[in-house]
């Protein structure tokens, strides 16, 4: 007789209501640490209504006075 194994993922849905964040946690394989989401967010400059951008030259997330909602477009105001 063959044996039969059964495992089963424990998974978890939170939800705060007074932040409105929704937090999903599930069990899985663990890639190796760096496995593509190892990037660095750099604010150093940030300024008022900074918007967060991506710089692949240094593989950083940036967030300075280069991109924000007033020099988004020219002249826009949001």
């Amino acid at each position: 007789m063959s044996q039969i194994n059964i495992t089963q993922n424990k998974n978890t849905v939170t939800v705060n209501g007074e932040t409105r964040v929704v937090t999903v946690k599930t069990a899985g394989p663990q890639g190796a640490k760096g496995d593509g989401f190892d990037i660095t967010l750099n604010h150093s400059g940030k300024v008022n209504n900074s918007i967060m951008y991506y710089q692949q030259s240094s593989d950083t997330l940036k967030l300075d006075s280069t991109r924000t909602v007033e020099n988004l477009v020219d002249g826009g105001n949001f």
